[in-house]
Parts: C-alpha cells; sequence; structure tokens
C-alpha cells in the first residue's frame, strides 16, 4: 500500500529528484534533455531493474495529474498577478503563457514521477545487490 511510503520524507526527495520509486536511486529519466524527446525514459532502472514503463498506457493517468496542478498553479498564478498586484489582463495572460512556456517539460516530468510514486512501493533492499 503507498500510503504508508508518502510520509517518509525521503518519498518527496525522490518524486522531486525525479529517482527511482523503488530503489530511489537511478534515474527515471534519460540525460540529457531532449525537445524531441522530453520524457525519454529507460526501460528499467539502472540500480533495481525496475520498469519504468510498467504496461503499455501506465502514464495516462499522469496527464490527469499534470491538468490538475497545472490548473491550481495557474489559476492561483494568475489570481495573484491580477489581483493582488494589479496587472492588466493582458499582461496577466501573457505573463501565465510565458510561465506556462517555460515550466511545460518540467511539469511533465514531475507529473510521471508522482505517478510512479504513488503507484510503485519503495523497497530499501532493492538497490542491494
Amino acid at each position: 500500500m503507498w500510503f504508508g511510503k508518502i510520509s517518509k520524507m525521503n518519498f518527496l526527495v525522490s518524486f522531486f529528484r525525479m529517482k527511482c520509486p523503488r530503489c530511489r536511486q537511478g534515474n527515471l529519466f534519460l540525460s540529457p534533455f531532449k525537445f524531441t524527446d522530453p520524457v525519454a525514459m529507460p526501460e528499467q532502472c539502472a540500480v533495481c531493474g525496475q520498469k519504468t514503463m510498467p504496461e503499455p498506457g501506465y502514464y495516462y493517468g499522469a496527464m490527469f495529474v499534470s491538468y490538475v496542478v497545472t490548473g491550481f498553479l495557474y489559476l492561483g498564478l494568475a489570481f495573484i498577478l491580477h489581483y493582488i498586484l494589479k496587472l492588466s489582463l493582458p499582461i496577466t495572460f501573457t505573463l501565465i503563457i510565458l510561465f506556462t512556456i517555460l515550466t511545460y517539460f518540467q511539469t511533465l516530468r514531475l507529473s510521471r514521477s508522482l505517478w510512479i510514486h504513488l503507484m510503485i512501493d519503495y523497497d530499501p533492499n532493492a538497490g542491494i545487490k
């Protein structure tokens, strides 16, 4: 059950650093970053062998996570820019669009990282050979 591992701080560190959810050591995404394939992932973790694509369409749910997170984030940012900082609507939308462009790929990767971290249990012995 994944509820037990959420309480551990290592969950958040592993999620934000985009590490393997099983061993929390291997990288989830290939480096360097490529615009042609921003979510390029290895077939499996180099440390523990956990598959990064357990089944076809696995990350379909990550799309919904990304949609909800970015929706609230951008609406909150629009509220702050327009109502608190008193910027005009065209300037607010321009800044939101620029922010979206700058954060799109990072949000995409983070949503995949969160999705796999919620579905795969941590095994402290997974990285030991």
